[in-house]
């Protein structure tokens, strides 16, 4: 059996604004077996080569509205749900985004849906040129 494809290969690029680097974006698929509201993505984890970044500093684009994570909780409203087999961009500030040239990622899904006992929990793993 083939794997799925996870990551999006034309979607790793940095976010300009003004001019400016201020971040890097990604495009990934639910790990989840389903369709969800955004409210039960309960967390997501960025690493980008070694470095951490902090919660704060990210947030997640559907159906073409942006919310962070805290704001994820909130959304039970069914137009910005991220649907099976659908990609949604992760979007990561960083002052002055990424460096041209290769770069390890990882990203963990936290998912937890109310009708589960336990969460669903995936990371994800890929290299990637910029």
């Amino acid at each position: 059996m083939a794997a799925r494809v996870i990551f999006d290969p034309e979607g790793f690029k940095n976010i300009v604004e003004n001019g400016e680097k201020t971040g890097f974006s990604f495009r990934w698929k639910s790990q989840y077996y389903r369709g969800i509201t955004l409210s039960i993505v309960h967390d997501i984890k960025v690493t980008i080569d070694g470095e951490e970044i902090p919660r704060e500093d990210i947030s997640m684009t559907v159906n073409g509205e942006t919310f962070t994570l805290n704001e994820m909780s909130t959304v039970i409203d069914s137009d910005y749900r991220w649907e099976f087999g659908e990609y949604a961009a992760v979007n990561v500030k960083k002052a002055g985004g990424l460096e041209p040239g290769e770069h390890k990622l990882v990203a963990v899904q936290h998912i937890a849906p109310s009708y589960m006992p336990f969460p669903w929990i995936t990371e994800c793993k890929t290299d990637f040129t910029i």
